[in-house]
């Protein structure tokens, strides 16, 4: 079989590969934990990380821009934009949430034609939170899901926790499963391909 898109970005084949870490850049818990972008990629580059999620709910576009070029330039990785559509010619993929569907198109299998048509060939990945989710994703063409949360988290309400019940919901994706939720660097969570780590990254 030939490797997916995300594979040849990788260089790894995801069928034998798991619990990968997937840097999760929020901004703000950058600026609450007197982080700068520079250490970030220090950070990155130290725990052999293979993709970068970069989350900013504070700048202006402008300034979100610069940072997410200064990541392309400093790492050699996929980085994803989160929730900003406008932003994904700076990027190399887009992450987005089930409500961010809706907003383009109530009708999932709509909604990704008019998001395709404007991200073209980039990855593509949304969270899920339930098997209902999840089966919906199988038919949707995308790179990845997330999947969560693992844990309770401090960072965002949480309506659902998976737990352990996490490892068969993700055996129930056709798309490469990334968990997210108070995920660990060291968690080895069976049958998922990605840990979404944010706070997690910073820990000794």
């Amino acid at each position: 079989m030939n490797p997916t898109k995300l594979e040849e970005l990788l260089n790894i084949s995801l069928k034998a590969s798991f619990n990968n870490i997937y840097a999760l850049c929020d901004y703000e818990t950058l600026n609450k934990k007197d982080i700068s972008l520079e250490q970030f990629v220090k950070i990155c580059k130290n725990k052999s990380v293979k993709l970068i999620q970069y989350r900013d709910k504070i700048n202006s576009d402008n300034i979100q821009i610069q940072n997410i070029k200064y990541l392309k330039s400093k790492l050699e990785m996929p980085i994803i934009i989160n929730d900003k559509l406008n932003l994904i010619e700076y990027a190399d993929g887009l992450h987005l949430g089930q409500e961010d569907f809706h907003k383009v198109h109530k009708n999932k299998k709509i909604a990704i034609k008019l998001i395709r048509s404007k991200i073209k060939d980039k990855l593509l990945g949304l969270s899920t939170h339930n098997e209902v989710e999840i089966l919906q994703a199988n038919e949707l063409e995308l790179d990845m899901i997330g999947l969560g949360a693992y844990k309770a988290t401090n960072t965002k309400d949480v309506s659902t926790v998976l737990g352990d019940k996490i490892s068969y919901l993700a055996k129930m994706s056709i798309h490469p499963v990334c968990a997210i939720g108070s995920v660990k660097c060291d968690d080895n969570i069976e049958n998922i391909h990605f840990n979404v780590v944010g706070s997690g990254l910073y820990e000794d």
